[in-house]
C-alpha cells in the first residue's frame, strides 16, 4: 500500500480557496473577464482583438474541421526533435565547459558569441544551408533551446561545493560514476531551471520557425488565417501556443517536486 507524502497530506486539508493551483488561476480567469466584458462593451475593437467566446468558436471550428489535431501533431514532433537535440548538445558542451578550463576557454566564446544573433537573422542563412524543409525549423528550435540550458548547467557545475569533487576524488569514483553520483545530482537544481527556461524558448522558436514556408502546423494555421483576415483563429493559434507552453512548464515542475524533494524550499 502506497503512502501519500506529508506535503500531499498537507495539500489536501487547504481548502480550495487557498491552494496554490487555484490560486495560480485566478489571475488568468480575471483576464479572461476583463478581455469578455472590454469587447462585447465595444471598448476594445472586435477587428483588432475578438472576445474570448468569438475565439473559442473559432477554436471549435478548427478543431471540428480537423486542422488542429494535425496541426498539433506536427508542430508538437518539431518542437519535441528540436528540444531533444537543443538539450542533449546544451547538457554535453555545459558539462565539458564546467569542469575543465580547457573545455571552457574553446567551448564558452564561441558560443557565447552565437548567443547575440538573433534566430529571426538566422532564418536567411538556414535557408541556404537547409532549404525550406523540415531541418531548418527543427534546427532553429534547437538553437533557442539550447542557450538556457547550456549556461544554466555551466553555472550549476561551477557553483558545486568543491568538498563534493574532492570526495569523488577520494573515492577514486571514474568520471561517469563522478558524473552520475556528484556532479549531475549537485548541479540539477539549476539545470531543471535552465529545463523550464528551454521549454519556453522552445515554443518561441517554433513560432519563428513555423514561418519559414510552413505548410502544416500551427504556423501553418496562423499564417493561413492572417491571409483571410481571420483575428479570431490568429489569436486562438496563439493561445493555444501559450497553453502548450503552460503544460510543459507544469510538466517539468512536477518532475521538479519529485527529483527535488530533498529540498525544503520545493515544497513553499
Amino acid at each position: 500500500m502506497l503512502l501519500a507524502s506529508p506535503t500531499e497530506t498537507d495539500e489536501r486539508r487547504i481548502p480550495l480557496y487557498r491552494r496554490s493551483g487555484f490560486l495560480r488561476a485566478l489571475s488568468p480567469v480575471v483576464l479572461l473577464l476583463i478581455w469578455q466584458i472590454g469587447s462585447t462593451s465595444g471598448w476594445i475593437p472586435a477587428k483588432k482583438l475578438p472576445a474570448p467566446s468569438v475565439v473559442f468558436d473559432a477554436g471549435l471550428e478548427t478543431f471540428r474541421s480537423g486542422q488542429l489535431g494535425e496541426a498539433l501533431l506536427v508542430s508538437g514532433q518539431r518542437a519535441l526533435y528540436g528540444f531533444v537535440l537543443g538539450a542533449v548538445l546544451a547538457l554535453a558542451l555545459g558539462v565539458l565547459a564546467g569542469l575543465s578550463k580547457i573545455g571552457e576557454y574553446a567551448v564558452d566564446p564561441p558560443l557565447q558569441m552565437i548567443r547575440t544573433i538573433p534566430l529571426f537573422g538566422l532564418i536567411p542563412l538556414f535557408i541556404i544551408w537547409f532549404g525550406i524543409g523540415e531541418e531548418p525549423k527543427v534546427y532553429l528550435i534547437a538553437l533557442g533551446v539550447f542557450f538556457p540550458l547550456y549556461l544554466n548547467t555551466f553555472a550549476g557545475i561551477r557553483q558545486l561545493d568543491p568538498k563534493l569533487l574532492e570526495l569523488g576524488s577520494a573515492l577514486r569514483l571514474g568520471v561517469v560514476e563522478r558524473l552520475r553520483l556528484l556532479i549531475l545530482p549537485g548541479a540539477l537544481p539549476q539545470i531543471l531551471v535552465g529545463v523550464r527556461q528551454s521549454l519556453g524558448i522552445a515554443w518561441l522558436s517554433l513560432i519563428v520557425a513555423e514561418q519559414i514556408n510552413a505548410s502544416a502546423g500551427l504556423g501553418f494555421v496562423v499564417n493561413n488565417a492572417r491571409e483571410f483576415l481571420r483575428t479570431d483563429i490568429v489569436v486562438f493559434g496563439l493561445v493555444i501556443y501559450s497553453l502548450l507552453g503552460l503544460a510543459t512548464d507544469s510538466i517539468v515542475r512536477l518532475l521538479e517536486r519529485r527529483a527535488l524533494r530533498w529540498r525544503p524550499a520545493v515544497h513553499r
